[in-house]
């Protein structure tokens, strides 16, 4: 029997326009998280752009292994994991900010310059410094707008970049 997934409008705790998952009543992952393990809400402007490219690395892999799910289907592993690590390489997420660096807003440049900018004590193994900290800002700004909650625009922009880059 194929279970049905869907969305569910309610009234309780959220807004009229609020709409939850009708499986599990979260709005989203990180509400989940957050209620589910009793945290407190990080405001993403209070932390450092290192902390917001390590959480970043994360959503924007997450981002990548969904969409290739969808668009490769179900494959080897090892066939997935090469492709997503192709995509989520310092030296891609270089080149992706850089298909999309013109279309960020003032706010989320800014974001993006401090993580470019962020003096880290360490580097990827296989990439330039210079690839390697606009990949860091690039994973900041993806942290930024995850926990700004403002997915929308974090896959508008990841779309627009994989667009650009042409090799999906």
């Amino acid at each position: 029997m194929e279970e049905s997934i869907g969305v569910l409008k309610t009234s309780d705790e959220s807004g009229p326009d609020e709409v939850l998952d009708a499986c599990t009543g979260n709005r989203d992952l990180m509400e989940a998280v957050i209620k589910g393990m009793n945290l407190q809400e990080t405001a993403p402007k209070q932390l450092s752009p290192l902390v917001l490219a390590y959480i970043g690395d994360c959503v924007y892999d997450l981002v990548i292994k969904t969409y290739l799910l969808d668009k490769k289907g179900n494959m080897p592993v090892n066939k997935l994991n090469r492709m997503a690590s192709s995509l989520v390489k310092a030296e891609t997420q270089s080149k992706l900010i850089g298909y999309i660096e013109e279309s960020l807003t003032a706010d989320e440049e800014a974001v993006y310059k401090r993580g470019r900018n962020a003096k880290s004590y360490t580097s990827a193994k296989n990439a330039s410094i210079g690839d390697y900290r606009r990949a860091t800002g690039f994973e900041a700004l993806m942290g930024y707008l995850y926990l700004g909650r403002r997915y929308d625009r974090m896959v508008e922009l990841v779309k627009m970049a994989l667009d650009a880059f042409g090799k999906i």
